[in-house]
């Protein structure tokens, strides 16, 4: 059952940007569009690995996370549309979301400007001696950026229950990841500020469940913190207004044969966990 409720959730994640996207283009949907096609493993992946307790503070990409943690649809196609029923009731934009009561804190613009606050949070499970963890995402783009290095210098230094997740889609809106570090994994960057990196296909959920199950638990016991580097592309524009035309063809049709939706749906056919009654039923 869990296997296939996660399989689940990311079809439901990319069921509402897909029906999004429609809707942006139909003129019903205010301000920009983003989606995380490509990414529904990874940020699904790391949802199901958290407690119910835990906190995170997902981005545009990390559709699947409110999903998983249970935000209904509908609520969602409320916050794109500025409805009142939307989790912000209608008063941000229509990526701005979370809901406060299923642990997890609303993004802004300015990556990786929640990092800090996803810190804030572990710091206060720390104090208050609570057995928490606190989630944060960024992308590789966000990581040139100075929140990023304050974050995991406070985090690492002081041990706190906090696991970072990098979305490394390869692209930092037009700019490759060879023109954005010179390191060959961002998690290489861990061990300066004391802590472990890890390396994971973010196309393969069940690897991203493994390893962020792994550093959540960890974090939880007093291990200290963890970086996940989760290796995506970016399967769309940056945003609805991006056709995403400086990304070589050859390179997107090398990823969408790692399509992690239709990778997980070999994988389950194949351990003889989804049959054709049940995915209809889906």
């Amino acid at each position: 059952e869990d296997l296939l409720g996660m399989y689940r959730n990311m079809l439901i994640t990319r069921g509402v940007e897909e029906r999004g996207h429609i809707l942006y283009r139909q003129g019903k949907i205010p301000g920009s569009f983003y989606t995380g096609r490509g990414n529904e493993a990874a940020s699904v992946g790391v949802a199901t690995a958290m407690g119910s307790d835990d906190v995170g503070a997902p981005l545009h990409r990390d559709m699947g996370v409110h999903i998983t943690r249970g935000v209904e649809p509908w609520r969602i196609f409320a916050q794109f549309m500025g409805r009142a029923d939307g989790p912000t009731k209608g008063r941000d934009g229509n990526v701005h979301m979370a809901d406060p009561n299923l642990g997890l804190i609303a993004m802004v613009s300015h990556l990786p400007a929640m990092l800090p606050v996803a810190v804030g949070a572990a710091l206060a499970f720390r104090i208050r001696e609570e057995p928490r963890v606190a989630v944060g995402w960024f992308g590789e783009g966000a990581s040139a950026r100075g929140d990023t290095h304050e974050s995991m210098t406070l985090a690492g230094t002081r041990k706190l229950p906090m696991l970072f997740v990098c979305d490394n889609n390869q692209w930092a809106y037009s700019t490759p990841t060879h023109l954005e570090y010179a390191v060959e994994h961002l998690a290489d960057r861990a061990q300066a500020y004391g802590f472990e990196g890890v390396v994971v296909d973010g196309t393969d959920v069940l690897a991203v469940y493994r390893e962020a199950k792994r550093a959540i638990e960890k974090a939880r016991e007093g291990g200290g913190p963890t970086l996940i580097e989760c290796q995506t592309l970016r399967m769309e524009g940056h945003a609805v207004h991006d056709d995403a035309f400086y990304v070589p063809k050859e390179l997107f049709e090398r990823w969408a044969e790692r399509d992690p939706i239709e990778r997980y749906r070999a994988w389950l056919r194949d351990h003889g966990t989804l049959d054709d009654e049940t995915e209809e039923q889906i």
